[in-house]
């Protein structure tokens, strides 16, 4: 079986069941079993005492073998045809991430609180003081964010290379999530997994924007999405937020907490409306409409 039509099936399947609750509450996610194994290896080797030469190896060394072993369990496990779809449809995210995304929307129009708790599940910022602009905002850029590293990345490395391209995304990427941070603990440790997640993303989240980006709109949004995505704190995030704050016609980012501290980010498209949970709908119609375009793509690929 090609590795497009591998994928055209896992997309229909993740699109179809998403997370089932009930299978995830009796045996662990593989995501989540990559994440048991990188806290491990985080309480394990990340030591306070050693300096940040031998914090930087040792995290170097890690990626190293993580990249390794899940590129060789992938190879294994690829001559398993009926695995390698089900293992590419639970490594995709795209009902889930509309899920929890349109659930902020409720939420906001339930009252304010409900959307910070709503927002809360998705995004790493302080809630507790957002108003409902704030709220919507931070619903819609994790939608442009996670539909670019939960859904294309993913979908990009299986049809690139099968299963040990998707595995090998999916640990690297939940590496740089819970060490490719710039604290003092993780800025040596999880350079390695930040730095090859920033590289594994660079094409995804161009393609992402392509994707996202309003089409019947002035192609001239490009040079603005351009600069902005260059400005931004994350040298892939950018682009998606970029391409569907111009979709929404919406202003993203800005200023917000983190652990109590104020950061001064600057605006995605600081030209467009307040967010509002309409804007949230949109954006998941949005999403669903790119995703469809990706489906067709890679079905016409599959039948080639």
């Amino acid at each position: 079986m090609s590795t497009a039509l591998a994928l055209t099936v896992a997309l229909v399947l993740d699109a179809v069941f998403g997370e089932p609750k009930w299978l995830w509450d009796r045996v662990p996610h593989p995501a989540v079993m990559m994440g048991r194994l990188i806290g491990w290896a985080d309480r394990r080797f990340n030591r306070d005492m050693e300096k940040g030469t031998a914090r930087k190896a040792k995290g170097i060394l890690l990626m190293l073998t993580l990249v390794i072993g899940a590129a060789a369990l992938g190879l294994v496990l690829r001559h398993i045809p009926l695995l390698e779809i089900l293992l590419g449809a639970v490594l995709l995210a795209q009902k889930s991430l509309v899920d929890h995304v349109k659930a902020v929307a409720r939420g906001l129009e339930t009252s304010l609180e409900a959307g910070r708790h709503a927002v809360s599940m998705i995004v790493g910022r302080d809630t507790s003081a957002m108003d409902a602009p704030a709220v919507a905002r931070g619903a819609i850029e994790s939608a442009a964010e996670n539909f670019s590293d939960g859904v294309i990345a993913p979908a990009f490395w299986f049809l690139l290379f099968g299963l040990p391209g998707i595995l090998v995304y999916k640990i690297t990427n939940t590496a740089d999530s819970m060490i490719g941070y710039r604290t003092e603990r993780h800025r040596d440790f999880g350079w390695a997994a930040a730095r090859l997640d920033d590289v594994l993303n660079l094409i995804p989240a161009r393609l992402t924007a392509l994707l996202l980006f309003p089409w019947g709109k002035k192609l001239s949004l490009w040079r603005e999405i351009f600069a902005e995505a260059r400005r931004h704190r994350s040298p892939n995030a950018g682009w998606p937020e970029a391409a569907l704050s111009r979709s929404l016609g919406v202003a993203l980012s800005g200023p917000r907490a983190y652990h109590g501290e104020m950061r001064d980010y600057p605006w995605v498209n600081p030209h467009g409306q307040e967010a509002n949970p309409c804007d949230i709908d949109a954006a998941c119609h949005r999403l669903w409409s790119a995703w469809a375009l990706v489906f067709v793509c890679v079905a016409i690929l599959s039948f080639a």
